[in-house]
């Protein structure tokens, strides 16, 4: 049965100082932690190493999208930091995630460090239906995800990143021992934000992830060790249930 420590990725969305809080607050309740780009932009290098350092494993969620060599030459530089996973958008095309996946097993390597797992980002939680016409994708989003999941199947990524309600397609597709990522995870009774495809953890983790992403349930709570540890036990119990009906 899963950990769940290790399937629960907390955002760390924040001004550093606030980061440096919630790290320490965190340390040993949680595995994993996620760096977005704000935060990587302010702090680069350093708040990864200051990461690795608690004893976290860093998913860094920087989502590349550009030409293949600019995706190929930035995941190589990004690989040398250790980081665990990081993301592309899958609709950069084949070719861009084959480079990305090319450049961070270059970079890892020469750094002597672990590749990372390279996560094709499918469609934004952000976004519905109406946001993907506004950019010319006349599909709903499932049909939008599913394109994309077999797109990122045919470049060998490590996995994908999609919402909660697109996991049990990105399942089918992929397989049993595909790594799915779901944002867009709200406890009960939470604050959507701007959040539109959203399902609780014990939901998320029934329709197939793998890892879940919360970030401001936990880090803005007034204690994000016990919010931390709610989702944890959320966590637990749903395994239990499962591995039972499995029985």
């Amino acid at each position: 049965m899963p950990n769940p420590k290790d399937q629960l990725i907390v955002a760390l969305d924040g001004t550093p100082d606030e980061v440096g809080a919630w790290a320490d607050a965190l340390c040993g309740v949680v595995t994993w932690v996620k760096v977005g780009m704000t935060l990587h932009y302010v702090l680069g290098a350093r708040i990864i190493d200051d990461l690795h350092a608690h004893g976290y494993k860093v998913f860094l969620d920087l989502k590349l999208h550009d030409i293949p060599h600019q995706v190929e030459g930035a995941a190589f530089a990004l690989a040398a930091l250790g980081v665990e996973m990081m993301t592309v958008h899958a609709c950069g095309g084949l070719d861009m995630m084959a480079a990305a996946l090319r450049g961070a097993n270059r970079g890892a390597e020469q750094a002597g460090k672990p590749a990372p797992k390279i996560l094709a980002v499918t469609v934004l939680t952000s976004m519905d239906a109406a946001a993907l016409r506004q950019i010319g994708v006349a599909d709903d989003p499932q049909t939008q995800v599913e394109r994309l999941v077999r797109l990122s199947a045919q470049a060998c990524v490590g996995g994908i990143v999609c919402s909660p309600l697109e996991a049990p397609l990105a399942r089918s597709i992929l397989g049993a021992g595909a790594t799915i990522v779901t944002p867009g995870v709200r406890p009960a009774g939470s604050a959507t934000g701007d959040q539109s495809r959203i399902a609780t953890p014990a939901r998320a983790l029934e329709l197939g992830a793998t890892h879940l992403v919360v970030g401001r349930p936990i880090t803005q709570s007034a204690n994000p060790a016990a919010a931390a540890q709610a989702i944890l036990q959320e966590l637990a119990t749903q395994e239990q249930v499962s591995c039972q009906e499995g029985d």
